[in-house]
């Protein structure tokens, strides 16, 4: 008999603590995070894991389903069609090994595994996390089950029954086998799991491998009974689940028996035979608790519901009358993979909603099933209500949705998908209720009619694969002719090749303008087949390959009107999307009448001796040896650009078929695929010699060659032999790659498990981070917020946002020693940063930690910001544009805003306000109110002898009784000192220069040098606002020797000549003019009459005094103030002249120049 195990405080509950990696000097230690991009989330996660789903009523006729997406969960509501509504937050430290729901709450067990594994138990409300379980000592198993009835919680292990108090969540004790002594033996493993037997008080029964059941005693920690299995080859007890009728349990053992057992009684009242001979042992099992369903009119209660999780099928039966089968729903759920292909499938649960006609399935295709009856007519086989789910396999092919014809960024928020599973989805990044899989047609009735799928009894071999479409390998898509979902209404054909179509399509059909807008390739196929993208369906069309070989890469034009599909023996073929009429081949084909004329155009170019078209390629001729891997059509439809195994590739002739040009790579690598960036015309092939060529398809060059492991080798030959065994490797290759946005960026992913970004201008690695696993596919979208990636062990889209939308990150280049450890995203998003998120995280993302050594710190520091990339571009300020426009129609706004009247005092305050009389003072001792008067004093600030009469001191204002026109005020004043301060600065730090330098005034004003001496000067006077910047040139001194506004003149000139902020200078001057005008106006005129004086007989205007016609005097001793204002005002002008000019003429060669482009 088992004993108590005493409580015992466990170890603290096991905390995720951040991993902070040492720096050692000389060497750079990766961050454990992307320099470019932040994890966000992964989406197209349903049911991944083998753990069941539990369910939580809500009222009467609202569920609740909680799944485990690995080590967070996911609740979905059963009436709004399984939307999702929760995500659990934190993230388990280890995935999730069971699931149960407790009250409002669900409760999560789960476990790091490993040699150090440590294993916990947490509660979970509306996602997130409220409490955590007591964990004892001596828990050396993973919990796989949970059962909540009661005061009590059960976790049931491989040989061990843990129990906790749900009161306190304490543990309380431990349930060992009697017949193992608490150590793992021979019909101690718990194979049946758990279950709770209702009316009996604290009693749950127990499945062992030796196919017993036992019932154990919670409270006291007692066997109370043994139920024995009815034959020896029974088998382990595989599921247990109590009947709705009291004392009756269903066992099931895994030769396939299914016994309903009278507990009370220790007898065996039904048996069926479930598990097909053995193959598939029954592993849960539900009734039905309406108290319908059964019988011939459906009007009977006793419905059970049967699963196998080495099977996809799930099975109904009529338990009066000795059981019967009603129904078999065959391919509810994928088959795991020891039966298919390879991947995940199998049924974890199955349940009967609480007093509902409605089965919840799961499995482990990643799929979350509703099931309805209908009572009226009665059918026993269900149909489907509601479906949630995702791949079932791993994802093989990712493409963002390109831009609409009319500019709209769906392409940012749809991302095309393809898996193993054959299934074809469009993902929705901003609503994912929105996301949903492409239809391949009535995919079930078909299975119906097969056979495949039904509630017959009759089983053939098949699948419900094997109608669908194969496997996709490649995917192009255009927008630029989608119609939406209302294209082509009425068109319910699918996936016909068009000589059987001939003649048969309406004028209707004809006339529409949308059409398909997406065209794949299947694995083993020879022919391409179409989509459409706004109706989420299948399309019209299927086109075959021209020499029958496999179609291995496929393009639509940018028009949307073409669709362009290479094989695998080289030949590529031009199909009309609308028609589906084939329009073209590469190399063009040629009839017996064409090949004789070309053989003789041929002879007659041998012959002749001054041929210039002998290098010219020859029509029908060119076509890849091998199989083509990519086709990519220009912006134009003037070009068609292909690759292939062959390592050449192939320019064509889009209307007439005729190759062009060709450049051949064979003699050191083959082309595996190749993108193209249509903005800067720029193809990117991925070659097997572990390689990324860039081509400019205008001047058709290599541009940049870009090596995901730079060869080390000295000699010719070591290089050659370094390349031979890079390319025997399997694990080194590149799985996909992909433009940026902008196309300044290389993405690529190799199974390495390793993403590299390329700066492309520069040639340089910018980043590098790698995976858990090995990245399948990756795109990145065109909006150039988020990268798309897909593991290869993972069902899940993972999805990156890019962190140089709104932060500056670092393009050093990087080495190998650099490249970081990162996890992929997650289904709960926790850990990852959203795009703003990214962009205000805290600190810097730097190259490298902090280093002691001078070269650590030149590589850790970011390029620093320049205000001039060149000394002869004119350069415009940060400032916003509002400001500097204030401030110089400072004086108009004013005066549009100026009140039309005084405003005018409330005749009568407020009621719940005091009046003047009582405001301020309270009651003497006798209780009487102060007088007036000193209320009145004590408001005006008048001291109390003032008022009285016997002093004339104001009293003393403290800094809280401070007006707002007294702080402006005070503001103001500190801004004009600062502003005087430095303007007095910069002008002696000039006079200082010029003395040194030994150096007239006016040669100092005169000699366009660039100097800084006023850059504090202006740097502060841009951070004014208008209003005090305004305030603050009102401010200078307009006393001879007018040093004030000579030194903000020569400021002025200094930006001129340095080219910075010219914008602010021009608004400065403006209103400097407006201010200073008058005087500026009556100081030229003084000096024009002095000068008049001197040089007898000569007139003098003002304007040419300003311009400079008259000579300077000699020397500075002799100016006066005067003078030096009108010479620096003069300099002014001169320089305002000839920055305008050089601007006219910079403006003018850019007008020509587009004005070329267009007329060209």
């Amino acid at each position: 008999m088992p004993g108590l195990v005493e409580r015992s405080d466990g170890p603290p509950p096991v905390k995720r603590q951040k991993i902070t990696s040492v720096t050692k000097k000389h060497q750079p230690v990766p961050h454990g995070r992307s320099r470019v991009f932040a994890p966000f989330r992964t989406v197209g996660l349903v049911s991944p894991t083998t753990v069941p789903f539990t369910s939580v009523p809500l009222g009467k006729s609202s569920f609740n389903l909680t799944t485990s997406a690995g080590r967070c969960l996911q609740t979905y509501d059963l009436i709004k069609g399984l939307n999702l509504i929760f995500v659990s937050r934190p993230e388990t430290p280890g995935p999730i090994t069971a699931t149960a729901t407790w009250r409002d709450s669900t409760i999560a067990a789960w476990s790091t595994g490993g040699q150090e594994c440590h294993r916990g138990i947490w509660v979970f409300k509306r996602g997130k996390k409220t409490q955590e379980f007591q964990i004892p000592l001596s828990l050396d198993e993973d919990i796989v089950q949970l059962l909540v009835f009661g005061s009590w919680i059960v976790g049931c292990g491989s040989t061990k029954i843990e129990v906790w108090t749900s009161n306190n969540l304490e543990h309380y004790t431990s349930l060992f086998s009697p017949f193992s002594d608490g150590r793992e033996g021979e019909g101690a493993i718990l194979t049946g799991g758990i279950c709770s037997l209702p009316t009996y008080l604290n009693k749950v029964a127990a499945g062992r491998e030796d196919g017993s059941v036992e019932i154990w005693n919670v409270s006291t920690g007692q066997l109370k009974y043994r139920i024995l299995p009815s034959s020896s080859d029974s088998g382990p007890v595989s599921a247990i689940e109590p009947a709705p009728a009291v004392s009756l349990v269903a066992i099931a053992y895994a030769n396939g028996l299914v016994i309903v057992h009278d507990i009370r009684t220790d007898r065996e009242l039904i048996r069926v035979n479930a598990g097909q001979g053995g193959q598939s042992p029954i592993s849960t099992i539900s009734f039905r608790t309406d108290g319908l369903g059964a019988g011939n009119d459906g009007r009977k209660a006793g419905v059970m519901a049967t699963a196998s999780f080495n099977s996809g099928d799930v099975t109904i039966w009529d338990l009066n009358d000795g059981g019967r089968r009603t129904a078999t729903l065959r391919g509810a759920h994928d088959q795991p993979s020891s039966i298919y292909d390879g991947l995940d499938g199998g049924i974890t649960k199955i349940e009967f909603l609480s007093g509902q006609a409605v089965l919840v399935t799961s499995g482990v295709d990643n799929c979350l099933k509703t099931w309805i009856f209908d009572e009226m007519p009665f059918s026993p086989v269900p149909r489907i209500l509601h479906t949630r789910r995702g791949h079932a396999g791993p994802v093989t092919t990712l493409n963002f949705l390109p831009t609409d014809a009319d500019g709209a960024e769906a392409g940012g928020k749809w991302l095309l998908s393809t898996s193993q599973d054959q299934s074809f989805w469009g993902w929705s990044l901003r609503r994912d209720g929105q996301s949903s899989e492409l239809s391949q047609g009535q995919i079930q009735k078909k299975a119906k009619k097969l056979g495949i799928v039904g509630a017959g009894q009759k089983e053939i071999g098949g699948s419900i694969k094997d109608i669908k479409a194969p496997e996709i390998t490649c995917i192009a898509c255009s927008l630029n002719r989608d119609g939406g979902i209302g294209t082509m209404p009425g068109v319910k054909g699918i996936w016909q090749s068009s000589k059987q179509m001939k003649g048969t399509s309406t004028a209707t059909e004809q006339n529409l303008t949308g059409w398909e807008s997406v065209v794949t390739g299947h694995k083993g196929e020879q022919v391409a087949r179409t989509w459409f993208w706004g109706r989420r369906r299948a399309g019209r069309w299927v086109f075959e390959t021209g020499d029958g070989g496999n179609v291995t890469s496929v393009a639509i034009s940018a028009c949307g009107t073409f669709a362009l599909v290479g094989s695998s023996s080289g030949g590529i073929d031009r199909f009309n999307l609308q028609s589906g009429l084939h329009r073209q081949r590469y190399p063009n084909r040629l009839t017996s009448v064409k090949a004789k004329r070309l053989q003789q155009e041929r002879n007659h170019m041998l012959d002749s001796e001054n041929s210039t078209a002998k290098n010219q390629f020859a029509r029908g001729v060119g076509k890849h040896s091998r199989a083509v891997t990519g086709i990519e059509v220009d912006n134009l439809n003037h070009t068609v650009i292909s690759c292939g195994l062959d390592g050449k590739i192939k320019f064509w002739d889009f209307h007439t078929g005729n190759l062009m040009q060709e450049l051949s790579w064979q003699s050191h690598a083959t082309i595996s695929f190749m993108t193209f960036h249509r903005s800067t015309n720029l193809i990117a092939l991925s070659c097997t010699d572990l390689c990324i060529r860039i081509i400019d398809t205008e001047s058709r060059k290599l541009v940049r060659e870009l090596s995901v492991h730079p060869k080390s080798a000295s000699s010719k030959r070591q290089q050659q032999q370094q390349l031979l065994t890079v390319q025997n490797q399997d694990h080194t290759r590149i799985t996909d790659h992909c433009f940026s946005k902008d196309g300044r960026w290389i993405i690529a992913a190799s199974t390495d498990r390793v993403i590299r970004v390329w700066d492309l201008p520069t040639g340089h690695m910018i980043d590098a981070f790698r995976l858990p696993s090995p990245c399948q596919a990756l795109a990145f979208s065109n909006t150039g917020e988020f990268l798309a990636t897909a593991l290869e062990d993972s069902v899940g889209v993972h999805v990156w946002t890019n962190r140089t939308m709104f932060t500056h990150v670092p393009t050093r280049p990087i080495s190998a020693s650099e490249i970081a450890e990162i996890e992929a995203p997650t289904a709960s998003g926790e850990g990852g940063e959203t795009v703003i998120g990214a962009a205000l995280a805290d600190g810097q993302v730097d190259d490298v930690h902090n280093g002691e050594d001078g070269d650590a710190q030149d590589m850790e520091a970011p390029p620093a910001s320049v205000d001039q990339l060149s000394a002869d571009i004119t350069t415009l300020s940060l400032v916003p544009k509002s400001r500097w426009q204030t401030l110089a129609n400072l004086e108009l706004i004013r005066e549009r805003n100026k009140p039309i009247e005084a405003p005018k005092a409330p005749e009568k305050a407020p009621f719940f306000l005091p009046s003047m009389s009582l405001l301020g003072r309270g009651k003497d001792e006798g209780g009487a109110a102060v007088n007036k008067a000193d209320d009145s004093s004590a408001i005006l600030g008048v001291g109390q002898e003032d008022a009285d009469g016997g002093g004339d001191e104001l009293a003393p204002i403290t800094p809280g009784q401070e007006s707002r026109i007294m702080k402006n005020a005070d503001a103001s004043a500190k801004a004009q000192t600062r502003f005087t301060t430095l303007l007095r600065e910069g002008a002696a730090s000039s006079a200082a220069t010029s003395s040194t330098d030994s150096a007239s005034t006016n040669s100092r004003l005169l000699t366009p040098t660039k100097t800084n001496h006023y850059q504090p000067f202006t740097t502060y006077l841009s951070t004014l606002n208008p209003s005090s910047a305004d305030l603050a040139i009102r401010s200078l001194d307009p006393a001879a020797p007018y040093g004030e506004l000579i030194a903000f003149l020569e400021a002025l000139i200094e930006l001129l000549r340095r080219r910075t902020d010219f914008e602010l200078g021009q608004a400065w001057m403006k209103v400097f003019l407006r201010v200073w005008g008058g005087v500026l106006g009556e100081v030229v005129e003084d000096e024009r009459k002095g000068m008049v004086a001197e040089e007898v007989g000569q007139d003098v205007s003002m304007e040419d005094l300003v311009r400079g016609v008259v000579d300077d005097r000699d020397g500075d001793g002799g100016d006066s103030g005067g003078a030096r204002l009108v010479k620096t005002l003069r300099v002014w002008r001169e320089e305002q002249g000839r920055e305008m000019e050089r601007l006219d003429g910079l403006f003018g060669f850019c007008l020509g120049v587009v004005g070329f482009l267009r007329g060209s």
